[in-house]
Formats: structure tokens, C-alpha cells, sequence
């Protein structure tokens, strides 16, 4: 993550990105092996979540586990950064449902 000239492209630079606030939300209700978010973001490819992933990781907002078993088990939460951003983007959330309702109520009704 590069420090932006303004501290909101920062922000918004670190999850920016295919599904990383989605990501970002789903951890926040807990721990997921990897499997458990490729069942929950069905819209993008494992290459891709692999991917978003790592650069949450590389941010510092997401925390990779990875327990000595066989198979290995690897688990994804989010760590204190992720934690202290997560009201933000919950924010941004409601923000978005709120945009979708008023171009739904804008938008030409069909005949």
C-alpha cells in the first residue's frame, strides 16, 4: 500500500480491487479457510481471490495461517488494521444500497 496525496485514495487504493471490501466484510464475522471464501465469491476466479488475497496481506489487512496438518489448513482473518477499517466499509456498504434504491426509483419504468 503506497501513502496517496490524499489520505482517502489511500484508503480507497488499499481495497480497491476485485472483491476486497467483500472479502474484507466476510472476514469480519469471523475466520475462513480459503474454501469457505471461494464458496462465498462465487463472481470471481480462485487465480483472482488468490490474488486480492495476497495483497490484503501484503497491506497488512489480512492475516494468512497456515497450520502444520495434513492437508495443510490455511485460514484467513482479519488483522487489527483490517479490524479498525471494517466500519468504514460497512459504511460504504449502506452507502451503496442507498445508491441502488434511488436509480432504482429513477430509473424509465418499462411499458
Amino acid at each position: 500500500m503506497e501513502k496517496s496525496y490524499c489520505p482517502i485514495d489511500t484508503f480507497i487504493n488499499a481495497v480497491k480491487g476485485k472483491r476486497k471490501g467483500t472479502i474484507i466484510l466476510h472476514l469480519s464475522q469471523g475466520n475462513k479457510r480459503y474454501s469457505e471464501l471461494v464458496k462465498l465469491l462465487t463472481d470471481i476466479s480462485e487465480r483472482m481471490l488468490t490474488k486480492q488475497l495476497r495483497e490484503l496481506e501484503d497491506d497488512g489487512l489480512v492475516i494468512r495461517s497456515v497450520f502444520p496438518e495434513v492437508p495443510p489448513r490455511v485460514e484467513y482473518s482479519l488483522s487489527e488494521l483490517g479490524k479498525t477499517i471494517h466500519p468504514f466499509l460497512k459504511g460504504m456498504y449502506k452507502g451503496g444500497l442507498l445508491l441502488e434504491k434511488s436509480l432504482e426509483n429513477n430509473s424509465p419504468q418499462s411499458p
